[in-house]
């Protein structure tokens, strides 16, 4: 039983999985005042449902994601996802991902590091770096674990805190439809994944209100949200017939954190309810720097 789950710290998480990000949205958007909070969010996995051949027959678990830093000095994520899978047998499996990336919004690189363990023996893990090439025609990726490669993608792909801005600029510019070619140092740092995102219509407070949510502390009163759907390809030629890998929705606030996260994983489907959120200091740059 070795199910794999993933959630992209994008969008969204992030992703989304994943889905926080932490800058002025005045910078991309024009408005005045609204700001990104760095922010550690717990999320209680449920199993929604899952088919027969699935190999899943409960599941239960934790996750724990943590935003830091700033534009000027870049944006550390760490998130630590941790199940335990019982199939039809009743043989249950503890998985637990854990990951972590500081991303530089000024220079476009990422460096990444991820391991994936099953019942407390590592089974998987990623570690290095994705930038321009010489001349910026690809992105190149130097990987030094599961082994020292080089990897090209396309020029025009988006690391996680960048999808995630742009992203929140096309809520705020009202667009219902986002697509770009996402990587994240996942699947042993050497795929990426084509997504297109559907933007919702914004929630504003009075809607809000109708429906019961945690407090706390009020962090999340009065805000815009936007419910956000995400579907992750697989690379190659597009066909009107081509299913997602896996599909992550969400709740997406203008402050950066995500809450009410569904992904789909084909033959089962997973819930994360946001349970505990701790605000954190935001970075410092230097004047005349956001």
């Amino acid at each position: 039983m070795a199910k794999v789950l993933r959630l992209i710290p994008t969008a969204a998480m992030g992703g989304a999985f994943l889905l926080a990000l932490v800058t002025q949205v005045s910078a991309l958007t024009g408005k005045q005042g609204a700001s990104i909070a760095p922010h550690r969010a717990v999320y209680e996995i449920t199993l929604e449902h899952s088919t027969p051949g699935s190999g899943v027959a409960e599941m239960t678990g934790r996750m724990v994601y943590e935003m830091s830093g700033s534009s000027c000095k870049g944006y550390e994520q760490k998130m630590r996802f941790v199940t335990r899978m019982t199939n039809q047998e009743g043989i249950a499996q503890i998985n637990d991902l854990r990951t972590s990336s500081f991303e530089d919004l000024e220079t476009h690189h990422l460096r990444f590091s991820s391991s994936q363990y099953e019942n407390q023996k590592l089974s998987e893990a990623a570690q290095g770096s994705a930038g321009p090439s010489n001349g910026a025609t690809f992105t190149k990726v130097e990987l030094t674990k599961p082994s020292k490669k080089t990897v090209k993608l396309p020029s025009d792909i988006y690391f996680p805190i960048q999808h995630s801005l742009a992203l929140l600029e096309a809520a705020h510019s009202g667009k219902t439809i986002f697509t770009a070619n996402l990587y994240d140092g996942s699947d042993k740092g050497e795929k990426f994944y084509e997504t297109n995102a559907v933007i919702g219509k914004p929630r504003n407070a009075s809607v809000e209100k109708r429906t019961p949510r945690r407090n706390f502390g009020g962090k999340l009163d009065g805000l815009t949200a936007w419910p956000v759907a995400i579907s992750y390809f697989e690379p190659g030629p597009v066909r009107t017939d081509q299913l997602p890998t896996y599909e992550l929705s969400f709740l997406f606030y203008e402050n950066g954190i995500s809450s009410d996260l569904f992904i789909d994983y084909g033959d089962f489907s997973i819930r994360g309810e946001l349970k505990e959120l701790t605000l954190l200091k935001k970075g410092k740059c230097r004047p005349g720097k956001r």
